[in-house]
């Protein structure tokens, strides 16, 4: 085994969502995780133990194999040491009641009771079930435990064919969550924090169909957005027109265009610690917007443009003390000068520069480098990862630093 593998344990509870946890395991085995897996009797009823043995190309654990004495050691006991984290998907209201009051009649409760790793917590149920009092107590009480961690769960479409809160986070979601878990072990070193956040790229338009715009997704953004909650923050995300869905959690602000970015993130910027500028804002917009689309001929042989507003200059020249501005410098060739300059000439307190010239990194790609440096003089390279460790190695970078 690879010294610096990665391990979780999934548990899968009795509930129609366990299909979802497919993906989950498979994403996670695909990512070089080794994941071991956990059935309840229940959820046997739904989704078998070949299933998930196939995927995760290890033999699933029930608690027929709990109870027979073929182990040198208890199966609890070595399954919780084993793991570096804990996901229990779908959490039904059975096994959250039995949790929250450290009840252990199974594998999977008594694998929880016999670890200390972070457990993440993914419930899924009817909407009924989901919203009664004793439920929402249970919930509530289990997430006072340092030890958990909980991804709420969201509104569409139930098995039931209810239209309501209850159902389970996307696949997505919950592989970022467990990701975020394995990088911080657990640490929630920006509780109490309030993080603003801009991602992707502004358009300036010319009329409702043609405009400015540049390649930027977002997917930084989201991924910083995503990093910072996992860690315990309170984050507010403005981002322009994406493709990605709002994740659960995260206070999203939806914009279009340079100027109404700067009019959220100056709103929102009194009550942050720190604000992440990475989006991709236009330097300039046409002179004039028509209100009808331009017919062909009608196109100007030359755009006139104007300067939009710098945000990231006026953010800085607002911003108190005790706030952290960060800033992005995506480049081509060297990288670090322009990003050193824009550093100092704009009053930064740190800056990540990232090349957009290089395979697998920069706008659209869901990797990245960068170099990351800040005021006191630390330069710090950061190799080829995925943009949410790299949205991790930035807030270790900034935690080092006594954010």
């Amino acid at each position: 085994m690879a010294p610096n593998l990665k391990r979780v344990l999934v548990g899968i509870g009795g509930g129609i969502a366990a299909y979802k946890v497919c993906e989950v395991v498979s994403t996670l085995f695909k990512t070089g995780v080794e994941v071991r897996v956990i059935l309840t009797h229940s959820a046997q009823e739904f989704i078998t133990p070949l299933t998930f043995a196939t995927l995760s190309r290890h033999p699933a654990y029930t608690d027929e194999s709990f109870w027979q004495p073929i182990h040198s050691r208890p199966l609890h006991t070595d399954l919780g040491e084993w793991a570096d984290v804990f996901l229990i998907a779908p959490l039904t209201a059975n096994t959250l009641a039995k949790l929250a009051c450290g009840m252990a009649d199974n594998l999977l409760t008594n694998t929880v009771l016999a670890s200390h790793i972070p457990v993440l917590l993914a419930p899924a149920m009817n909407t009924d079930m989901w919203e009664q009092v004793a439920v929402q107590r249970n919930w509530q009480q289990l997430l006072t435990d340092s030890r958990f961690y909980g991804i709420g769960t969201a509104s569409g479409l139930l098995a039931c064919d209810r239209v309501g809160a209850g159902r389970m986070a996307e696949p997505p979601e919950i592989v970022a969550y467990v990701q975020s878990l394995l990088h911080t072990s657990g640490k929630r070193d920006l509780a109490g924090k309030r993080v603003l956040i801009s991602a992707g790229g502004t358009r300036e338009h010319l009329d409702p169909v043609r405009f400015i715009g540049n390649p930027s997704t977002g997917k930084m953004g989201l991924a910083l957005a995503l990093a910072a909650l996992h860690r315990g923050a309170s984050v507010t995300l403005v981002h322009a027109p994406a493709s990605w869905d709002v994740p659960l959690g995260v206070q999203v602000i939806p914009v279009v265009s340079a100027e109404e970015m700067r009019s959220y993130m100056l709103e929102y910027l009194p009550n942050a610690e720190v604000i992440v500028m990475s989006a991709a804002v236009a330097d300039v917009k046409p002179r004039e917007y028509s209100q009808q689309k331009l017919a062909k001929r009608s196109l100007p042989q030359a755009l006139p443009l104007e300067p939009v507003p710098d945000i990231i200059a006026e953010l800085a020249s607002r911003k108190q003390p005790h706030q952290k501005l960060i800033g992005f410098a995506a480049q081509t060739g060297d990288i670090v000068t322009p990003a050193r300059e824009k550093l100092y000439g704009k009053n930064l307190d740190a800056i990540v520069a990232n090349p957009i010239d290089e395979p697998d990194s920069g706008f659209g790609s869901d990797n990245n480098k960068a170099i990351f440096l800040d005021k006191q003089g630390r330069q710090v390279e950061i190799a080829p990862c995925s943009k949410l460790q790299m949205a991790h190695h930035l807030f270790d970078f900034l935690v080092s630093s006594e954010l």
